[in-house]
């Protein structure tokens, strides 16, 4: 039997809500990302449920108590750890018709609720989401942020740099109706990145529409430190790649972007080898101008990013410096992800451990 999303029920004028929030060792942000849940400015009934991995920290202390003392708070338990599994066992805990994706690395305005739910009734989308206004505390952190919100950091997606309100390919977190749960399913638990992708590619081809709207922001606190972004982007990368592998007509051009460039940048460095050591010119034509094609790219990507670290008015010269160095990182590990993803698959022993590792974090997170 076919599923259509196309024609949905039609939602009260503030029904009620649920939120659902995947966490592992969060212990220093979960209870500021709860509080920013339950200080919605929104009339309906609304409820939180906390999805717990088996934290190593103070994490789980922290949610049950503020499920004792609260009783908008549920928690379930997810010995597994992994992100779909929590979102799915957090779903099914839910009561109320608009079911709203949350991070504990992220903090939302007090219209987030209202402003998603009239967006819904609106438009009939049965998924709507917003603008990931990435920010950070110390100069390298700044400048992880700058390069999410930059087109030559991550580019391509309407939540990541803005544009204007409209049908879109996939939601940042998300806003749904409980019917794309009902009707489709829960998220892949075999994807341990690019979950909602792929749920929103089920969406849009049972007929739904996902909505991009600029004016739903939401606060994102990225990776602090260059090894966490490393790690995190070679996971992404190489997740991307397995659900490429999956739907490959279905992938949009800029995902092969940083492969390009990763094997454009070994180019450059064997052929800058080769003509040190004397080697080069005993190389066929071709092959000599494709290692001159190299070089200049290389040289052009580094004058690109070194030109919008330099021409950012707004930071110092610590934060144009990680810049300079945080951009590339994320790029190398992407693109080094991906054709390692490409070539061997992802599985569950592929999870990003950059949160874990870093003393107090989710170790997966929606795909940027």
């Amino acid at each position: 039997m076919s599923i259509d999303l196309s024609q949905l029920w039609e939602l009260d004028e503030r029904p009620g809500v649920s939120f659902i929030m995947p966490v592992l060792n969060e212990e220093k942000r979960i209870e500021r990302a709860v509080q920013t849940v339950l200080d919605q400015e929104y009339l309906g009934p609304k409820e939180i449920v906390i999805g717990l991995g088996p934290s190593t920290d103070r994490t789980t202390e922290i949610a049950e108590r503020m499920a004792r003392e609260d009783a908008r708070v549920t928690v379930v338990h997810n010995p597994a750890g992994d992100t779909p599994t929590s979102l799915n066992l957090s779903i099914a805990e839910t009561r109320y018709p608009v079911i709203i994706r949350v991070d504990a690395h992220s903090e939302l305005p007090r219209n987030y609720a209202a402003l998603g739910v009239d967006t819904l009734r609106e438009t009939g989308a049965a998924n709507v989401g917003g603008l990931m206004r990435a920010v950070g505390d110390t100069p390298f952190q700044k400048a992880v942020a700058r390069a999410y919100m930059s087109p030559i950091g991550l580019g391509g997606p309407a939540y990541h740099s803005g544009a204007q309100a409209g049908p879109s390919e996939s939601a940042y977190l998300g806003i749904f109706r409980r019917e794309v749960f009902e009707l489709l399913g829960g998220f892949d638990p075999t994807l341990r990145r690019g979950q909602d992708w792929e749920l929103n590619l089920r969406i849009r081809a049972a007929g739904g529409l996902v909505w991009f709207n600029p004016e739903l922001t939401v606060t994102y606190w990225p990776r602090a430190d260059i090894r966490s972004v490393a790690q995190q982007f070679y996971a992404t990368g190489k997740w991307r790649a397995e659900i490429v592998r999956r739907h490959s007509t279905r992938n949009s051009l800029r995902y092969f972007a940083p492969p390009v460039l990763v094997g454009g940048l070994a180019a450059a460095a064997v052929g800058t080898a080769l003509q040190a050591a004397g080697a080069a010119r005993r190389l066929p034509t071709p092959v000599r101008w494709g290692i001159g094609a190299a070089q200049m790219g290389a040289a052009t990507y580094a004058a690109a990013v070194s030109a919008l670290a330099v021409s950012a008015p707004d930071a110092d010269r610590r934060e144009k410096a990680a810049f300079v160095a945080a951009v590339p990182t994320m790029h190398i590990a992407w693109g080094t992800g991906f054709i390692k993803g490409i070539v061997t698959g992802a599985d569950h022993g592929d999870a990003d451990r950059s949160r874990t590792d870093t003393g107090g974090t989710r170790a997966e997170e929606q795909d940027r």
